[in-house]
């Protein structure tokens, strides 16, 4: 028994690779990544551009800029070495290690259904050999296995374990059905099974007899394979295994259909190299998806227009269908908008993650939680959306909340861009700008001071009807960073002054806060503003160390408030404060956290 790999376990990440390969072709590398010093060159550079968030002298080998270096070669965006062995001829192909007329296109994909259907023809070439002579396609062999599955059980859907067990460590060369008669099996089996956990372990160690090398890569190999084939977008998540994605049905079904090749290394290379075609780039075959795809937007009840008389090409045809996917995609995105409030608790968990800087939490046999160590900065700018979303009062929609992208699965795949905020949330009379970082030193406010001053204020133009306030987050407020949003100036273009409502939160403030409301259910009517509002009017009286402090108190006074069930009561709780702030303000640095909430209601 072995394991097939798709992609790298040193870039878990595939929604990554697009990121680093731009600052790539952008860069003086080209051609000069490999070795040592090639290496720690790529590294460092897609370190200074915020791709890798390596801690400085920790890696002297260049490991990740030679991991990127590898997923670029095996996606065909960049060309690998030729073995002269082989029969090959690097002058056939390209330079080493330059960009490819694929990773041009790659580097062009815009939305996340183009990027994914680049991983898709590029995972759909058969380039992993078999005992026989022939490749295959670990995709399309996952594909094979997950129709199967369907046709038996009505479900196409595995689980991690039956991915990890079954399907990456068998291809084509195996009998289809008996495979999925072992899946079927072991299903049945761990159904009946009282300790789920316990069975689970109990299989993984007994195939040390069928597998020579250490059993964990079953799960570490199983998490990069599955990420590597959701980045596809033909299959998404289910708990922790996978499912098809129903309306890519017919498209699997034709990739399933052709499973291993014959043709020789240096047609599957150069098809790899130019752009690997897919079924839908046949008309008849983009047609009947473009159909399929309608049919769901129908029983959706999602209007749409089509003039099928202009579709003459299949990439006419393929358009239009790409335009029908972004319509299913924003109504599945409003539908898992009004589910947040039920997640309440899970968001908080994910927040509590991002405070430790990544890590997981399990919650049974089925459901657990992971934030990545190097994804920290995308999750603090998701769970804070989903925050948002959960409270329910927004009147934009949550794609438009978010400026970071999102996959099938609603997962962030990088963090926002940086000529905008973070997120923007409009309420019926109000518009909150929010501002997230994961930076806590003195670096904080050169980092942070001028583009959130900068981004609310460009808000405060857009929106001049509106009350427009600047919520930043992070995990430390660094009192630099206070001062200026406390002084909250800002000059245009023809020096006429804004003055700028921007308040500073730690994020264990706006996460105790967040579930304040739901422990209490005290949500949905714009609380938050409120909040914000009120612990913007202290900076009045305050210097940036006792702001910090009035915050803190006024975040737990509200918190108080929610707990007494007498929201209604904070609308004037702030002025208590202010009074408080005039008379006896605490000394800075004063500290103040949940577990002293007693000794502030005494007070």
């Amino acid at each position: 028994m072995d394991i097939w790999q798709i992609g790298n376990t040193g870039v878990r990440n595939p929604m990554r690779i697009q990121d680093a390969l731009r600052v790539y072709a952008e860069s003086p590398l080209i051609g000069k990544i490999r070795g040592v010093g090639g290496s720690i060159a790529f590294m460092d550079l897609l370190c200074e551009k915020h791709v890798l968030h390596n801690e400085p002298g920790k890696d002297d080998s260049g490991s990740y800029g030679r991991k990127f270096r590898f997923v670029f070669n095996a996606n065909g965006f960049t060309y690998d070495v030729v073995s002269r062995k082989r029969g090959l001829l690097q002058e056939d192909f390209g330079c080493v290690d330059a960009i490819t007329p694929f990773g041009k296109a790659f580097l062009e994909a815009e939305t996340i259904p183009a990027v994914q259907e680049c991983f898709l023809r590029a995972s759909s070439v058969p380039m992993k050999p078999l005992s026989d002579g022939r490749t295959f396609s670990p995709l399309r062999w996952t594909l094979a296995i997950l129709i199967e599955v369907g046709k038996r059980t009505g479900s196409a859907d595995l689980s991690f374990i039956e991915f990890a067990v079954f399907v990456q460590t068998t291809d084509p060369s195996h009998d289809i059905e008996s495979v999925v008669n072992r899946i079927l099996k072991f299903r049945a089996g761990r159904k009946d099974a009282k300790a789920k956990k316990k069975f689970d372990a109990n299989y993984y160690a007994g195939l040390k007899n069928e597998y020579c090398k250490n059993v964990k890569n079953f799960r570490e190999y199983g998490d990069m394979n599955i990420r590597y084939l959701k980045a596809t977008g033909i299959v998404r998540a289910r708990g922790h295994g996978i499912a098809l994605v129903t309306e890519k049905r017919t498209l699997a079904e034709k990739l399933a259909a052709v499973q291993v090749s014959n043709l020789p290394e240096a047609d599957r290379l150069k098809a790899l190299y130019k752009c690997p075609t897919l079924p839908t780039d046949d008309l008849d075959v983009a047609k009947e998806v473009l159909v399929e795809t309608e049919s769901l937007l129908e029983s959706r009840h999602i209007s749409f227009q089509i003039d099928h008389r202009r579709l003459v090409t299949p990439q006419d045809v393929n358009n239009a269908r790409s335009k029908l996917e972004v319509l299913l995609a924003q109504d599945s995105e409003e539908i898992f908008a009004k589910e947040q409030k039920c997640k309440w608790s899970e968001i908080a968990d994910y927040m509590d993650l991002v405070m430790h800087n990544g890590g997981k939490k399990v919650y049974d046999d089925e459901y657990g939680i992971e934030v990545p160590k190097e994804e920290a900065s995308a999750y603090l700018e998701w769970s804070v959306w989903r925050a948002f979303l959960a409270m329910n009062t927004l009147h934009n929609k949550p794609y438009n909340v978010r400026r970071f992208k999102i996959d099938q699965d609603f997962l962030p795949v990088c963090t926002a861009p940086g000529n905008g905020p973070d997120l923007i949330a409009e309420y019926a009379n109000t518009v909150v700008v929010i501002e997230v970082t994961l930076s806590t030193n003195s670096r904080q406010e050169a980092m942070e001071g001028e583009p959130v001053r900068r981004h609310v204020a460009d808000l405060v133009t857009r929106y001049p009807g509106k009350n427009v306030y600047g919520l930043f987050i992070a995990n430390k407020i660094d009192t630099n960073t206070a001062e200026t949003f406390r002084n909250g100036v800002w000059y245009t273009k023809d020096d006429v002054k804004m003055n700028l409502n921007i308040v500073p939160f730690t994020l264990s403030q706006f996460k105790d806060y967040f579930v304040s409301l739901f422990k209490t259910g005290h949500y949905g009517h714009g609380e938050i503003v409120d909040l914000i509002s009120a612990c913007g009017d202290y900076r009045k009286h305050c210097d940036a160390p006792s702001w910090k402090t009035a915050i803190s108190k006024g975040v737990l006074s509200a918190i108080v408030q929610n707990n007494e069930g007498n929201v209604a009561e904070f609308q004037n709780a702030h002025e208590d404060m202010l009074e408080a702030a005039g008379v006896a303000m605490p000394q800075a640095g004063d500290e103040f956290t949940l577990s002293q909430e007693a000794s502030l209601m005494a007070d």
